[in-house]
């Protein structure tokens, strides 16, 4: 069984307690920066089991009378057409995906922010595309020597060049698509131009990871350095804590090295900062919410390992490079991981795809048991897996056919004869589909597809790259995939 250990409730009530004693504290008007996703952090939920993904949209939802967002993203992210591993989408297509969410929460969207900007025929294409929509769009440019040359940062040809974000609520929501979009120079920035108009404002941080009062070495913060090692972050302790108060506290790089420059930016508008360390700077609760350390430290190196197979199918593709391997094989070491005892669908899929001769899954559902699907001329590992798995957890044995073979075989015509597919084999989507239409006269079948919500949590490998669509499938039945770094054919091109 999928053991939580965390709990949600008593997040919630700690976060918020927390946002509003900070908005209370500067008064005018608070940048808060919004660390990870906002709507739905499926990493948080893999990492802390019985972490909601929308927990962050709740609270806000609460303020939202005074509160409004500013999305950053970082123009090198356009350029390189970004994905978002857990939505499959790129970082441009997400920012109009938030705004939609965000204004179908009624919140209010008041801008996007372009970070790091400079010209480029996708940035501009996308600037004019937000701005055609109604979306205002503003520019902040790279510094030289960021962030430790602070007399240039905070200064006219630093920050000062930065088009000021115009904004009118107390409480402005500064969140990205991912991590290294610049929110914290945003707000930064923002804090900068709102000082040299004779404002006061502030700024502080909603941040899950890493968590600052767990061990440095825990797999929870692990997990954290493996999500973003295409980043190179590293999480360290947070030497400004650990000065002013002798307690030893968890942060990461970037925001240590960009303390000093905040701790200026306040004394400039203060006259004083109110931080003594990045950890003060953070709202972040989560770690007095874990009640199951063994539990969240178990999901958590379930989340590295399936990480190091992401990395290699990136390295594979052509998207990911030897370091980012590397760094999460190193992490991977220092928690003495062993993938063949700790991710056992691995094996199972493997061994399956030995015996079968041809591209092989298995998944371990959530009450351990493991199930296997071979390729077939009919369908593909994944599709045979599906059926296979909500088979079990249904009580019907694997042989009977639940899907009519009169739904199944004009299916298959459609693809080949009418679309001009060469591959009659069905795809997950696809298998879905047609247990729907079975499920209007099989009792069976309808005992199989109300089985599909149980696959939730459980955890899948692949013994080959999956094709999009059925990684998809996989992440909207809320199911953990990994894959081999192959390709089921030799060919170039792999749609």
């Amino acid at each position: 069984m999928l053991i939580k250990g965390f709990d949600n409730d008593k997040y919630l009530k700690l976060q918020s307690q927390k946002i509003k004693e900070r908005i209370e504290l500067f008064g005018e008007k608070l940048y808060l920066e919004f660390g990870g996703k906002l709507f739905d952090d499926f990493h948080a939920s893999r990492v802390l089991p019985g972490f909601a993904p929308d927990s962050k949209i709740k609270m806000l939802i609460e303020l939202k009378d005074e509160a409004e967002i500013i999305i950053a993203i970082n123009t090198a992210d356009i350029e390189k057409n970004k994905v978002r591993g857990d939505l499959g989408i790129t970082y441009d297509l997400d920012v109009l995906r938030l705004i939609d969410a965000f204004r179908g929460y009624g919140l209010y969207v008041g801008s996007v922010v372009m970070t790091r900007y400079k010209e480029n025929p996708l940035a501009d294409a996308f600037k004019h595309k937000l701005e055609s929509l109604g979306i205002k769009v503003y520019k902040h440019y790279a510094i030289d020597g960021y962030p430790h040359n602070i007399p240039l940062i905070v200064s006219d040809e630093g920050y000062g060049k930065n088009e000021y974000v115009e904004t009118t609520r107390s409480l402005v929501v500064v969140t990205a698509p991912g991590p290294g979009s610049g929110k914290m120079a945003t707000c930064l920035s923002q804090i900068y131009h709102e000082n040299k108009r004779g404002k006061k404002s502030g700024y502080a941080k909603f941040e899950t990871f890493p968590i600052w009062n767990i061990p440095l070495s825990h797999p929870v913060n692990l997990a954290y350095e493996a999500a973003t090692a295409d980043l190179a972050d590293v999480n360290m302790i947070d030497p400004f804590h650990l000065d002013a108060y002798g307690i030893t506290s968890v942060n990461y790089n970037r925001d240590v090295e960009v303390f000093p420059v905040l701790r200026a930016m306040f004394k400039g508008i203060l006259g004083e900062c109110p931080y003594k360390s990045p950890t003060d700077m953070g709202v972040n609760m989560a770690g007095f919410c874990i009640y199951d350390d063994e539990a969240v430290g178990a999901a958590a190196r379930q989340e590295i390992i399936r990480r190091y197979y992401q990395a290699l199918c990136k390295r594979r593709q052509g998207a990911g490079n030897d370091v980012e391997v590397q760094k999460i094989e190193i992490l991977m070491r220092q928690l003495l991981i062993n993938v063949d005892t700790e991710r056992k669908c691995v094996g199972a899929a493997l061994a399956r795809a030995e015996e079968t001769g041809a591209p092989a899954t298995a998944i371990e559902l959530s009450d351990g048991r493991i199930v296997t699907g071979k390729t077939s001329e009919l369908l593909g590992a994944s599709s045979a897996l599906l059926l296979n798995a909500i088979k079990a957890i249904a009580g019907i044995a694997k042989e009977r056919e639940i899907i009519s073979p009169e739904i199944l075989e004009p299916i298959q015509t459609l693809k080949t004869t009418h679309l001009g597919n060469h591959n009659p084999r069905l795809h997950t989507d696809e298998v879905l589909i047609a247990l729907a239409v079975t499920a209007a006269k099989s009792e069976e079948a309808r005992r199989a597809l109300a089985a599909v919500e149980e696959l939730k949590g459980a955890e899948v490998h692949s013994t080959v790259i999956l094709s999009e669509v059925d990684k998809s499938v996989f992440r909207k039945l809320g199911v953990n995939l990994s894959c081999e770094p192959k390709y089921q054919t030799k060919k170039l091109f792999h749609g």
